[in-house]
């Protein structure tokens, strides 16, 4: 097995840096993809800054604390409700097309609630209204966005695609809660939304520049019957269900964790916000470190730097549990962040190497919605948790449930040996070798 190993191994040449890092660049140089990415940068730009003046808004108009959290809710529930819709019209229609108008969907309903708080007209329903509709938008973008890749690039330049956009989206994640700050400060929190408004109006010209080759629009007499047919491929994959399934565990304990004990935690054993902030730009600046090392580096054991990746993120729950001193928790923090960039970059290009691209966007709503569902329930468990057994045993608990989900996810043969070349020949469990032919999907 070692010896077969080997000699796999030495016939794959070996690639220099310097060809490395031109093949990372290399899908810029095709014009569908450069204006997609162009665009999706554009857009973050506003989404970086947008939830700092949302949350003024409402704080501008007399809201309360509940009035914001309906308002972040409002985004949710559409999203829950319409993702597998969204899914089944970016696979029947062009995904290009189906980006544009939810970008117009969204910069209409911005645009409308800049003006009622221009004209102090708003009130809190009218922020509710503004964020459900996005939100709703969202759940059709999302599925579109992640299938449409596999269009405007070869097979061979996905993983660089991928990897670029990784590295677009986290480099503005940098910036954009500080900026935000400012800018509400300078110019109120209408122009902090009004200028997000603006890039999704510009974000939707971009989309409509691009130019794909017309196929065949799938239509079936039933809608329901996509629905099905996407569900079927879903669960037929055994090593995306269980993924998906780990996913769903861990995202909502993380994001309980982090994002809601996290600053708890700041205030109560690290000394107030500005040390919470450093962990925070640990964490973005590792986001930004991982999707680097993501698009040079093309590794072929998915299955296992998924969950090393996964695994990562007990690290910062788990220095704050352990009162870890803040540099750290610094260090924890910004190793999570790495973590998580390089598995969730190849594991888009995993996602879009093994599913055909007529079920791509259905098959990944079913995923992203697996993933999102526990995410309120974690919210609401975390706070009485805390309350109960306090934050730090609290915290506890979560990075011991993220790292064994990462550990046993790796149980299961199919994901332990998913790799990156499907035309390859991978080695399997018992010293079996296994052909692409009979690699599990």
């Amino acid at each position: 097995m070692r010896l077969l190993d080997r000699e796999a191994a030495g016939s794959v040449p070996r690639i220099g840096w310097g060809a490395r890092v031109r093949e990372a660049g290399a899908p810029l140089a095709i014009r569908p993809y450069r204006l997609h990415f162009t665009a999706r940068l554009l857009s973050w730009t506003g989404s970086a800054v947008s939830p700092i003046g949302l949350a003024f808004a409402v704080l501008h108009i007399g809201g309360s604390a509940s009035a914001l959290g309906l308002v972040l809710a409002a985004s949710v529930v559409p999203q829950i409700l319409l993702l597998l819709v969204g899914g089944v019209v970016a696979d029947r229609l062009s995904r290009a097309r189906v980006m544009v108008w939810s970008n117009i969907v969204c910069a209409v309903a911005e645009g409308l609630a800049v003006v009622l708080l221009w004209t102090g007209a708003a009130r809190v329903w009218h922020l509710v209204a503004m964020s459900a509709a996005c939100g709703a938008a969202s759940a059709f973008f999302t599925p579109a966005a992640g299938g449409i890749v596999v269009e405007v690039v070869p097979p061979e330049m996905r993983h660089a695609a991928n990897a670029l956009l990784k590295i677009g989206q986290n480099t503005v994640k940098v910036a954009g809660p500080a900026l935000g700050g400012v800018l509400v400060a300078a110019f109120g929190p209408s122009w902090v939304i009004g200028w997000d408004a603006i890039t999704f109006a510009a974000s939707a010209v971009l989309f409509a520049r691009i130019d794909l080759s017309a196929g065949p629009v799938k239509l079936k007499d039933r809608f329901t019957a996509d629905l099905r047919e996407g569900w079927d491929d879903f669960r037929s994959r055994r090593w995306l269900w269980v993924m998906v399934c780990q996913s769903a565990l861990v995202v909502p304990v993380w994001l309980a964790g982090y994002q809601l004990l996290g600053p708890v935690y700041g205030a109560r054993f690290l000394g107030g916000a500005a040390p919470w902030g450093a962990v925070v730009s640990g964490f973005t600046a590792g986001l930004v470190a991982g999707a680097a090392v993501a698009l040079l580096w093309k590794p072929r054991w998915v299955g296992r730097v998924v969950c090393l990746g996964t695994g990562s993120m007990a690290l910062p729950l788990a220095a704050m549990a352990l009162a870890a001193p803040l540099p750290v928790l610094i260090i924890a923090t910004a190793a999570a962040g790495t973590g998580l960039a390089i598995s969730m970059t190849v594991w888009a290009s995993l996602v879009q190497e093994r599913i055909p691209a007529d079920r791509l966007s259905r098959t990944m709503s079913y995923s992203t919605l697996g993933q999102i569902l526990p995410v309120p329930l974690g919210y609401l468990l975390a706070g009485p948790a805390s309350h109960a057994f306090g934050v730090r045993s609290t915290l506890a608990v979560g990075a011991l449930v993220i790292a064994a989900a990462a550990v046993v996810s790796l149980v299961i043969r199919q994901v332990r040996w998913l790799s990156l070349a499907a035309d390859e020949e991978t080695t399997a469990d018992g010293g079996e070798l296994v052909s692409a032919a009979r690699a599990p999907r």
